[in-house]
C-alpha cells in the first residue's frame, strides 16, 4: 500500500475482533507516532499502552463516548515539560500529527482504528489522567481505539474530497 492509498482508504473501524494485538505491530505504531513531525522538534510526547483489560475499563469508564471494546487502547499525551514558552501551544498539533501517523499505520498493518479526543476537554483530561495515575506534567490527548476489523464491521470508505471547501488564489 502505498500512501497516498493508505490515506484515501484508511476509516474508522468501531467494531473490533478480540484478537490480540502482535508486540511488533504495536511498537510499529509507536515508531510511526515518533516519527511525527513537531515543533521545533520538541517531541512533546508520551504514550501510554493500554493492552490489559483492566487499563482499557479504566479508559472506557472515563470516555463520554467510545466506548469501544477494542485489544489495545493508545494514549497519546503531551508531555508538558518537554515543550519551551515558544513551541508549548503547538503541542496539540504535534500529538495530531503522531495521532494520525498511528492511524495510517494501523492502516497499513491491517488494524482497524478509531480516534476518540480527550483534549481539550479539562473534565476529561483530568479524568484520564486521573484513572490512568499519571504525573501532574503528562496529558492525555486522545484515546486511539485499535484492533483488527471484526467480521461485523460496517465502516466504509467516504470520498471527503469537497471542492467548496478550497479557495484558489
Amino acid at each position: 500500500m502505498n500512501t497516498l492509498e493508505a490515506i484515501f482508504t484508511r476509516k474508522s473501524v468501531r467494531s473490533f475482533d478480540s484478537k490480540e494485538i502482535e508486540d511488533e505491530k504495536i511498537e510499529t505504531l509507536l515508531k510511526a507516532a515518533m516519527s511525527a513531525p513537531s515543533a521545533m522538534n520538541k517531541q512533546p510526547w508520551e504514550f501510554v499502552v493500554c493492552k490489559s483489560e483492566e487499563s482499557r475499563q479504566k479508559v472506557i469508564s472515563k470516555m463520554p463516548f467510545g466506548k469501544y471494546k477494542s485489544p489495545l487502547i493508545i494514549i497519546p499525551c503531551i508531555k508538558d515539560s518537554a515543550s519551551v514558552l515558544v513551541a508549548k501551544d503547538l503541542s496539540n498539533c504535534d500529538l495530531g500529527a503522531a495521532s494520525e501517523n498511528i492511524l495510517l499505520a494501523a492502516h497499513e498493518l491491517g488494524l482497524g482504528a478509531v480516534w476518540c479526543a480527550i483534549y481539550p476537554t479539562k473534565l476529561l483530561m483530568n479524568s484520564i489522567q486521573k484513572v490512568l495515575e499519571l504525573p501532574k506534567g503528562i496529558i492525555p490527548f486522545s484515546a486511539l481505539y485499535i484492533g483488527y476489523p471484526s467480521k461485523d464491521d460496517k465502516s466504509v470508505i467516504k470520498d471527503k474530497y469537497d471542492k467548496k471547501k478550497v479557495r484558489m488564489l
